[in-house]
């Protein structure tokens, strides 16, 4: 069993970087940097964001793989398509941040709870980075959490689940935490010209929308047996630099990202209680 929870860990940690959708990692991050800095701190705003994004993923999964499996025949070949949509309103986000606009937000929800935006919005980005990640990552969370379920072992399935969940998490989670430390300090430096991180950010989210576009499309060719899909330069590109990515999770292992994340939380303690001494002192 011990074996099987740090497969299912290793598989999330992996699947956050999976070819299919790892270009939607940066997008998420930058649009963590272009939104207004709350009341919460930094690791209250990318914790939070870390978890609802973590959530909506592995919910995605969890219903594909437990509801949709036996459809699987006849999702699969669509899913290309969902994620060309998915890149192209991923560059629509990133022009608009790019033109010196902020992310629309529905009116009625201005005087909700401070968690419910941030929370509904990045659990539907967790979802849309699932649907855009079905293709390339579905199968290891079908052949270790849900094979399990399905032959009746409920708590072992769970375990895995949460094992995967966790995975998940510990990669979105320190990457998170790194950029919203850096974001602080970024946003304080950049105090007389503040268009623009979310114009950087709208430039990030365009590169990285154009990419899940092109693999979605990539993955239509393919599958329709074209010839100019194969060798494709940009998805070769992305693909190198994906798997020095998952080179390097895989060596550096959960305990590593345990650590990473607890020196993360460490440094923003200290650097709290730094403001608040030179606060006093001001004071």
């Amino acid at each position: 069993m011990t074996t099987a929870l740090l497969l299912a860990l290793t598989a999330g940690m992996l699947g956050a970087v999976n070819p299919c959708g790892f270009a939607m990692l940066p997008a998420y991050l930058s649009l963590l940097v272009a939104g207004a800095p709350g009341t919460r701190g930094a690791v209250g705003r990318a914790l939070t964001a870390a978890a609802g994004l973590t959530l909506g993923y592995v919910l995605v999964f969890g219903a594909f793989g437990l509801a949709l499996a036996p459809l699987a025949g006849w999702l699969r070949p669509r899913l290309p398509w969902v994620t060309v949509a998915l890149g192209l309103l991923l560059v629509a986000a990133g022009a608009w941040l790019l033109a010196g606009r902020r992310l629309p937000a529905p009116g009625r929800f201005t005087r909700a709870p401070r968690l419910t935006r941030p929370w509904a919005s990045t659990v539907l980005f967790g979802a849309a980075y699932a649907v855009a990640s079905l293709g390339c990552a579905i199968a290891p969370f079908l052949a270790i959490v849900v094979t399990s379920l399905q032959a009746g072992s409920t708590p072992r399935g769970l375990a895995l689940f949460g094992a995967y969940a966790i995975g998940m998490g510990l990669v979105v989670a320190v990457a998170a935490l790194g950029v919203a430390l850096v974001r602080d300090g970024l946003v304080a430096r950049l105090r007389g010209a503040g268009a623009l991180v979310p114009r950087l950010s709208g430039l990030v989210l365009i590169a990285a929308g154009g990419y899940v576009a092109w693999y979605g499309w990539y993955e239509v060719r393919l599958a329709a047996g074209r010839r100019d899909a194969f060798g494709d330069p940009v998805v070769l590109a992305a693909t190198r630099i994906q798997r020095a990515l998952t080179d390097a999770l895989d060596a550096a292992g959960p305990t590593t990202l345990a650590v990473a994340l607890a020196a993360l939380l460490l440094l923003a303690a200290l650097s709290r209680r730094a403001t608040r001494r030179s606060c006093s002192r001001g004071g």
